[in-house]
Formats: structure tokens, sequence, C-alpha cells
């Protein structure tokens, strides 16, 4: 029979409230560009995914279940992610790579929309200091740690497929606007971009450089 995890199951006010937190989190990217939607759909569509299976019903696991005909255990599609191995500790992490995206993307928020995207076209200032020193685009970092805790913590099927595509989405709308950057800022951001990363910091490399601004 099933798992004890199934109380779980059928919370649907946990899916709408899981679905609003995190959703809120779209409220910190700007959507003056279409380019911006899709990723953003993407991410919404990724939480809704979760939501539904973490709170609602586990479909991951009654298809797989179906397939192979045997239930699955706890942790496998439906439960705790890493429960089996080492117990709540998965749920620990997840929880603290989502809390540490949220931050990444509120932070670069705050610099980003008062210096940059509250700007008229060509007005923005060059910005390269605090989180934008280390990388450059901490938002969509931010986003991809924040669906990453959320597999750590209850992986599901539709998720395992989603988050490579996540990143994808984010690494290409990353490079198109970085072609932006170039042809705006020029050869300063050029030389921006080869003392950051694009997403994790580069170790041992940071040094002072032309403030460049950045949207993502």
């Amino acid at each position: 029979m099933f798992d004890p995890a199934f109380d779980h199951f059928n919370q649907w006010s946990y899916v709408v409230i899981w679905i609003i937190l995190f959703a809120v989190m779209l409220l910190f990217v700007p959507f003056y560009k279409k380019s911006q939607r899709k990723p953003s759909s993407a991410y919404l569509a990724f939480i809704i995914a979760l939501a539904l299976e973490m709170f609602g019903v586990p479909l991951s696991m009654y298809v797989i279940t179906w397939l192979v005909g045997t239930t699955l255990p706890d942790g496998i599609l439906y439960g705790h992610t890493l429960q089996p191995w080492i117990g709540h500790w998965g749920m620990y992490i997840g929880t603290g790579l989502m809390v540490i995206g949220v931050v990444l993307v509120i932070v670069g928020w705050r610099v980003i929309h008062k210096r940059f995207w509250s700007k008229e076209e060509g007005e923005g200032e060059l910005v390269s200091d605090g989180i934008y020193g280390y990388i450059r685009h901490p938002q969509y970092t931010g986003f991809m740690l924040i669906t990453l805790g959320m597999i750590l913590d209850w992986a599901t099927l539709p998720l395992l497929i989603m988050w490579p595509i996540l990143v994808v989405v984010y690494y290409r709308l990353a490079r198109m606007e970085e072609r932006g950057m170039v042809a705006q800022f020029g050869s300063a951001y050029e030389v921006y971009r080869s003392r950051t990363g694009m997403f994790l910091p580069k170790l041992f490399q940071r040094q002072s450089s032309p403030q460049v601004a950045h949207k993502g």
C-alpha cells in the first residue's frame, strides 16, 4: 500500500499558496521585452508542476507505477527526494538553495532596477559593483537555484525534464542580452565580461573593472 507520505496530497490550498509564494519572484523580472516572457513562463510552469505533484496528485508516481507495475518507494518521483538516503537533509539542502536563490533575485533586482531598468533606454547607469562584480546574471542564477532546490526537495518526472530546459532557456537569454550589452557599451562590457562569471563567480579573478549595466 501507499506510504504515509501520501498525507501530503489533496492539499489544494497548499497548491495555491506555493504557486503564489514563488510566483511573486516574477515581480523582480522586467517585462518590457518579449524575451523575458519565455523564461518567466518556463519558471511559472515549473513551480505549478511541482505544486500539483507535491500537494495535489502524484501524477509521476502513478504513471511510472502503471508502466512498471510496482509501487515506487518514497523519494522516487514522490516524497522527499533524498529521504531514503539522508533523511530530511535533502529537504534542508533544497530549502537552503531556494533561500539563496531568492536572495540573489531580490538583491540583483534592487541594484539593477534603481540604476538601469528604471531609466530611459540608453540612459541606464553602468553597474559592476556589488553582486554584479562577481556574476553577470545573479537573477537568472537565483531562479536556477530556486528550481534546483525544489528538485532536491521533491523531484518529479516533469521537473527532471523541465530543469535542463529551463537552464538552456536562461543561458540563451543571457547570451542574447550580453550581445546587446556589447552593442551598447562596447569594449567596456567585454572587459567586464572577461573578469566575471556568467552565473557563478570566477574564482581568484575578480578585479576592479569599468561599471557595466546588466539586465539579468
